[in-house]
């Protein structure tokens, strides 16, 4: 069974950092790939970045510059890096992996498995 826990969400103020991890199990996690989304109230889910087996990322362009994607494949671990928080990347945070997806795609329909996700809350 495929599981993706989430942590390291939390609350900043703008211009802050946080740094997510995705502890990854039951699957042979380096040839899944693996992404980053997130949800706001009232607003629908959205593709923050992506990252392919080999390596290949897509970042959406409201995070470019100031989100970073890793993995650490020895620890089955996803990171995502985030610098310069505004008000506006206040949102639940998910953690999502398949074997088949388009490469780095965006799209929350794409992506069959999910965490339960982690809260970051940005004040101004």
């Amino acid at each position: 069974q495929v599981r993706l826990e989430e942590s390291g969400g939390g609350s900043v103020q703008a211009g802050g950092s946080l740094k997510l991890s995705c502890v990854v199990s039951g699957y042979t996690y380096k040839t899944y790939s693996m992404a980053w989304f997130r949800q706001a109230p009232g607003k629908e889910r959205e593709g923050v970045v992506g990252i392919s087996s080999d390596g290949t990322t897509r970042y959406a362009d409201s995070v470019k510059g100031r989100f970073t994607i890793s993995k650490d494949n020895e620890k089955d671990t996803l990171y995502l890096q985030m610098d310069s928080l505004k008000a506006e990347d206040t949102a639940m945070y998910y953690c999502v992996a398949d074997s088949s997806v388009p490469i780095c795609s965006l799209v929350s329909v794409d992506w069959q498995y999910w965490g339960q996700g982690t809260q970051v809350s940005v004040s101004s």
